[in-house]
C-alpha cells in the first residue's frame, strides 16, 4: 500500500513542478509572440493600438532601404558564422575526442567565450580590431609600418569583423554539443573502419558525421536562433555602423520601437524575424517524423 501511494504521488509532484514553467512559457512566449504579430497589423506608434491596417506595415517594411540592408547583412553574417562555427566546432570536437591531457582545461578555454556576455565579447573585439589600439597598431609597433587591418572602419568589410567575433563566441558551444555526439559513437565503428583500412578523415566525413545528425541539428538550430537575435554584439562593436553598414534586423526592430516610436512597423520586423526560426523548427520536426516513420516501418 505504501509503495502504491508513493507511485500515485509522484505524478502530482511532477505536474506541480512543471506548472510555473508552463505558465511562463504561455504568458511570456506564446502571448508575447501573439501580441507582437497582432500589433504588426496595426498603426501603433509610441503605444500599442488596435486600429488594424492590414499589410500596410509589411509593405512599408520591405520598402525601407534600412530594413533591406539589415536583411542582407544577416544573410552574410548568418551563412558565414554558422558554416564556420559548425566546421570549427566539429574540428575542435575531434581534437578533444583524442583523450588529450588536460581535457577539462581545454574544454573550459573553448567554452569561455560562450560564457561571456555578448557585450563584453563585442567590446573585446572592438578593441582588438581598432586601428589605433588593436592588432594593426601592434603589428606596426613590431616594425611592419605598412600593415593595415581595420575592418570595422570600412563599410565594405565591417560585417566580416562581426563574423570573426561571432565565430569566436559560438564555436565553443558547438564543439561541446558535437563532442557529446562523438562520444556517443560506438567504438566498434572505429575498429571496423581501421580494419577495413578506411582513412580517418573518410570515417569522420562519411560514417561518423551522418550518425551524429541529432547533434548537428541541435547545434544548427542554436546557431540559427543566435544569428536571428544578434543585437548586443552589433551594438558593442559597431553600433550598426559605419553608417548603417552592419545594421541587423534585431537592431532595426529595437530602434524602430524605441527611437522612431513606430511599434507597428517594429513588430512587423519582429514577426519577419520569427519566420526563419519557425521554418527551421518545422523542417527539423518533419525530418524527425520521417526518420521515426522509417524506423517503425523497418
Amino acid at each position: 500500500m505504501m509503495a502504491h501511494a508513493t507511485r500515485r504521488r509522484l505524478p502530482i509532484q511532477a505536474v506541480a513542478g512543471t506548472v510555473p514553467m508552463i505558465l511562463v512559457s504561455v504568458g511570456v512566449f506564446i502571448i508575447g509572440i501573439g501580441a507582437s504579430v497582432l500589433w504588426s497589423f496595426t498603426s501603433s506608434k509610441l503605444f500599442p493600438a488596435y486600429d488594424f491596417v492590414g499589410l500596410q506595415q509589411y509593405r512599408r517594411l520591405w520598402a525601407d532601404a534600412r530594413w533591406l540592408i539589415s536583411v542582407n547583412n544577416i544573410w552574410i553574417f548568418g551563412l558565414l558564422s554558422i558554416a564556420c562555427n559548425m566546421v570549427f566546432g566539429y574540428l575542435l570536437a575531434v581534437f578533444m575526442d583524442q583523450r588529450i591531457r588536460q581535457e577539462d582545461t581545454f574544454r573550459s578555454i573553448f567554452l569561455y567565450p560562450f560564457a561571456m556576455s555578448l557585450i563584453v565579447t563585442g567590446l573585446v573585439w572592438q578593441w582588438a580590431l581598432d586601428p589605433n589600439l588593436g592588432l594593426q597598431q601592434t603589428v606596426r609597433n613590431w616594425g611592419w609600418t605598412d600593415f593595415s587591418f581595420a575592418p570595422l572602419v570600412d563599410a565594405k568589410t565591417a560585417i566580416y569583423g562581426l563574423v570573426v567575433a561571432g565565430i569566436w563566441q559560438g564555436s565553443g558551444v558547438t564543439m561541446a554539443i558535437l563532442l557529446a555526439g562523438l562520444r556517443g559513437v560506438d567504438a566498434e565503428i572505429w575498429k571496423a573502419a581501421r580494419v577495413d583500412g578506411i582513412p580517418t578523415w573518410r570515417t569522420h566525413l562519411f560514417i561518423v558525421a551522418p550518425m551524429m545528425r541529432g547533434a548537428f541539428a541541435t547545434a544548427f538550430v542554436l546557431q540559427c536562433v543566435a544569428v536571428v537575435r544578434v543585437y548586443d554584439l552589433v551594438i558593442a562593436m559597431t553600433g550598426g555602423g559605419p553608417g548603417i553598414a552592419t545594421t541587423m534586423p534585431a537592431v532595426y526592430v529595437i530602434q524602430m520601437i524605441t527611437v522612431r516610436q513606430n511599434v507597428g512597423q517594429g513588430m512587423a520586423g519582429a514577426t519577419m524575424m520569427l519566420l526563419p526560426i519557425l521554418l527551421v523548427l518545422a523542417l527539423g520536426g518533419i525530418l524527425a517524423w520521417r526518420r521515426k516513420r522509417k524506423g517503425v516501418a523497418a
